[in-house]
């Protein structure tokens, strides 16, 4: 598979530049914004965003996608332990983001501590801290339209309800007939299971933790960043009970992802050994990735 000549073009494809984009000021004090302020993609806080979402919906092809499964599937790129590429994600700020730029391992705590303050099942709280582990893509070289975002199935129609529909003008499927109309080269029903995903973390890293962790976990890892779904109510045409029951997860999910955002750091230090033991409990000591 050939990568797009453009991809260079990325709003950030070097560590050193996530870095450089993390400035202070630009968050709302803790508890002083609004739910309807965030996702605010009309006026997002940083001006990579719309330039994020217009590479991201030009690339994210059906082949494309196929490629990338059979090229990071195989998990054969490097075996870390979890403390190991969380360390990495501690360099990333994700670009298409339009509510914070902390780094990702903030993000990740943040959502888990709010599980758990809130009672959750401990893999439901373990769920929050490795829902976005897999933008470990970002390592192996991946430019970030194809590893974060909000995620849409290729091989049909592009919905309206998708972020920026616009910049699917770009995109060749928008004019192949194979994929262009509304089931594409899929079957009314034919569960979610049977849908290629456009290519990011959140597939990658479901495939990553099946046999790790229960069916409800796993689908608010798949499905999280899915918003023309579980937020708009578009796609139902392709799921099936198994996936309308599931909704509920990631409906219960997403505020933790969402909402829990704010300024205020966890202590990593102090928490490390809860999360170490919970793990430990769940996941194996090194994971391939």
């Amino acid at each position: 598979m050939i990568l797009p000549n453009d991809q260079e073009h990325a709003p950030l494809d070097k560590l050193d530049d996530w870095e450089d984009f993390v400035q202070d000021g630009l968050y709302p004090v803790a508890g002083k914004k609004k739910k309807d302020d965030y996702r605010n993609y009309d006026a997002p806080a940083r001006d990579t965003v719309r330039e994020f979402y217009r590479l991201n919906h030009k690339f994210q092809t059906y082949d494309f996608v196929v490629g990338k499964k059979e090229h990071y599937l195989a998990f054969d790129k490097r075996e870390m332990t979890v403390f190991e590429a969380l360390d990495f994600l501690n360099t990333l700020v994700d670009d298409s983001d339009p509510d914070i730029e902390l780094d990702q391992l903030q993000h990740l705590l943040q959502t888990s501590e709010a599980i758990r303050a809130d009672g959750h099942e401990d893999w439901f709280v373990l769920t929050g801290l490795m829902h976005d582990l897999g933008k470990v893509l970002c390592l192996f070289g991946e430019p970030q339209w194809a590893v974060v975002g909000d995620t849409f199935p290729v091989g049909c129609k592009f919905s309206d309800s998708i972020v920026y529909p616009e910049f699917f003008a770009d995109n060749p499927d928008n004019e192949d007939p194979r994929y262009n109309t509304r089931l594409g080269v899929y079957e009314e029903g034919c569960g979610l299971r049977s849908v290629h995903m456009s290519w990011g973390h959140d597939e990658y890293m479901y495939h990553l933790m099946k046999g790790c962790l229960p069916e409800p976990a796993l689908y608010m890892i798949r499905y999280h960043s899915f918003y023309a779904w579980h937020r708009e109510g578009d796609y139902d045409y392709l799921c099936d009970d198994h996936d309308r029951e599931h909704l509920k997860w990631v409906k219960k999910f997403n505020p933790y992802d969402l909402y829990s955002k704010c300024p205020v750091l966890p202590d990593w230090n102090k928490l490390r050994p809860y999360y170490a033991d919970l793990i430990a409990k769940y996941l194996p000591a090194t994971i391939k990735f």
